[in-house]
């Protein structure tokens, strides 16, 4: 507001002053003027009525001449004055809408307000730095999760784009460049409410300054960042970044997965997808020989998770003496069928169009549908505007970066014990994953579940720690129960427990839980709200544990009390005395 304010007053000085000067020679002139009263006497204007005279006329060319008629000495200044006065306000208000218009006024107003919105936020928010495709999923995943969000980012058509969008909350927007600190700290970096940074900006060394400011200016938040080189992931680590995401090393490592382990690729897809999304089987990708167009990041990172896989590829690059292809490579884009049929499409079990153009991809994906038309389809679909046309192809494994950030992200902002979970469940055999993925389908039916982490802390479940320490519930399975009928499990599935020395993997219903263990839960939209309740709710909480329905409510344990008294009186044979106060 002080940036706002100096701004106004020093582009206003000249107007104002000439303003100001104009109302002294004025007021002054018809002070000094005689004039007569009604009588017929000489008379001088005072500074009151001068001031109050000028006052009327400047802006409205006069109502009247006051108190008495002007001489035409008097009317001569008066047409001077109205003149020298007008042309000043017009000159005045000329600058004023200059003003208004000028870029750098109308970003300092805009800053301001958009700081003074984010000072004034009273509840959790993470700062999102970058408004593309990942971060539009992100804003809407996380305010539909009841989470607020405040958004950086340097083009100014993605921030008009944030106020079109029809989202749950309110979300502030600036158009700035987010590795500046200042624009960080106006955004809330330092604010009590912030509870991480999200960097996903199109550029790794923008995403790259973000992490750098935010660790020094707030070491204690998290920090999660998007990075699509080795090189920028390892600046990123070297500074305490939390969390590091590169959606083309992710979707080698998955592709990969699902070659070996098809079971435990399901889970793993189950697990980081959009919650209430339809669940998808895509069918198991072959291990015979791949075909990958295009050698860029997320080609080579796909060639060198197969090649470690022990899975025969072919390589097809425009220029593979710059991208660094294998030597053996195919010149050429693969949209020709001579540059496919040269890499041996017609015998090859996938292929893979991995280039950073989306019509290249689908124009491969086509032309190799046309000469194998039993081949396994998988491309790289670079804009999510473009999703429509990428569903019609009919793929077999669409690759959309954004959406493999996006939801990566997700997973641990709402479930930080995921990764956990998932490095200790890839370790297991391929009967113990489709045993998980049976018992997922049936806590969650047909959508994806949601995935969250349960903390069994004084600060976060002060009524359930004062359950636990009185006894009334003991073990897991007592708590995933539905609070209206304790006979009838909640579709929710335990993934993992951890406490400071133990690590439970999908742990049993008897399972004892203690004070500060942390649970990763999954299951339906409805059983965490009625998991939520549960835990919130002393009575509740005795009811499942014990067994016990106690009323709630002044009335119902009066009226209770009064039942207890009459069979109490029944007992000794005595009749009941009537309770005539209700505490």
């Amino acid at each position: 507001m002080h940036t706002v304010i100096a701004l106004v007053l020093r582009r206003m000085r000249g107007p104002l002053l000439l303003v100001i000067g104009a109302y002294a020679i004025a007021i002054l002139g018809l002070v000094l003027i005689p004039g007569v009263d009604d009588q017929g006497e000489p008379w001088r204007m005072d500074f009151l009525h001068a001031f109050y005279f000028v006052t009327y006329t400047a802006p409205s060319i006069g109502f009247g001449e006051v108190p008495y008629d002007f001489t035409p000495a008097q009317r001569l200044w008066a047409l001077v004055a109205i003149y020298l006065t007008v042309i000043t306000w017009f000159y005045a208000l000329v600058t004023i809408i200059a003003l208004v218009q000028d870029r750098q006024f109308r970003e300092t107003v805009t800053q301001t307000r958009f700081s003074r919105t984010v000072r004034h936020l009273r509840d959790p928010f993470y700062l999102i730095c970058g408004y593309g495709d990942t971060g539009h999923l992100l804003v809407r995943s996380l305010t539909e999760r009841g989470l607020r969000a405040v958004v950086l980012d340097i083009r100014q058509d993605r921030i008009d784009l944030l106020g079109t969008r029809d989202l749950v909350s309110y979300v502030p927007g600036l158009r700035t460049d987010a590795g500046q600190p200042t624009a960080l700290l106006d955004a809330g970096l330092q604010h009590p409410c912030c509870v991480g940074v999200l960097a996903v900006t199109d550029s790794d060394h923008a995403n790259l300054q973000v992490a750098i400011s935010s660790k020094l200016l707030n070491p204690s938040l998290p920090v999660i960042c998007r990075a699509e080189s080795e090189e920028a992931a390892g600046n990123m680590a070297s500074f305490g970044t939390d969390h590091i995401v590169n959606p083309f090393e992710a979707f080698g490592d998955r592709l990969a997965m699902a070659i070996r382990s098809p079971r435990m690729h399901q889970a793993y897809e189950w697990l980081s997808s959009m919650p209430g999304s339809p669940l998808v089987e895509r069918p198991r990708p072959p291990a015979g020989t791949w075909i990958i167009c295009g050698y860029g990041r997320l080609g080579r990172a796909v060639h060198r998770y197969l090649d470690d896989g022990g899975v025969a590829t072919r390589v097809v690059d425009a220029t593979p003496e710059e991208s660094g292809a294998p030597e053996a490579a195919i010149v050429g884009k693969g949209t020709e069928a001579h540059t496919l049929e040269a890499a041996g499409v017609k015998s090859a079990a996938a292929i893979l169009a991995a280039t950073t153009d989306d019509a290249d991809n689908l124009s491969i994906i086509m032309t190799a549908r046309d000469l194998n038309p039993e081949i396994f389809l998988g491309a790289r679909n670079n804009q999510l505007a473009n999703k429509a046309v990428f569903r019609a192809a009919d793929l077999h494994l669409p690759v959309e970066p954004s959406y493999i950030i996006a939801t990566r992200i997700l997973s641990l902002v709402n479930a930080p014990l995921l990764p956990d979970f998932l490095r200790l469940a890839r370790k297991k055999e391929p009967a113990w994953h489709a045993n998980l993925v049976t018992r997922m389908r049936l806590v969650s039916g047909e959508m994806v579940p949601e995935i969250w982490t349960l903390r069994l802390g004084e600060e976060c479940c002060p009524v359930l720690i004062a359950a636990l320490r009185e006894g009334l519930i003991k073990r897991l399975g007592q708590l995933l129960r539905d609070p209206g009928d304790r006979e009838a499990p909640l579709d929710v599935l335990p993934l993992l427990l951890t406490r400071s020395d133990e690590v439970h993997l999908v742990p049993e219903e008897d399972t004892v839980i203690e004070p500060d263990d942390q649970v990763l839960l999954c299951g339906t939209a409805k059983a965490r709200r009625q998991l939520e309740t549960s835990l919130h709710n002393i009575n509740t909480l005795r009811y499942l544990g014990t067994g016990e329905l106690r009323p709630d409510g002044s009335l119902w344990r009066w009226l209770a009390r009064r039942a207890r008294s009459r069979d109490r009186a029944t007992d000794e044979g005595q009749p009941a005395a009537d309770t005539k106060k209700a505490p």
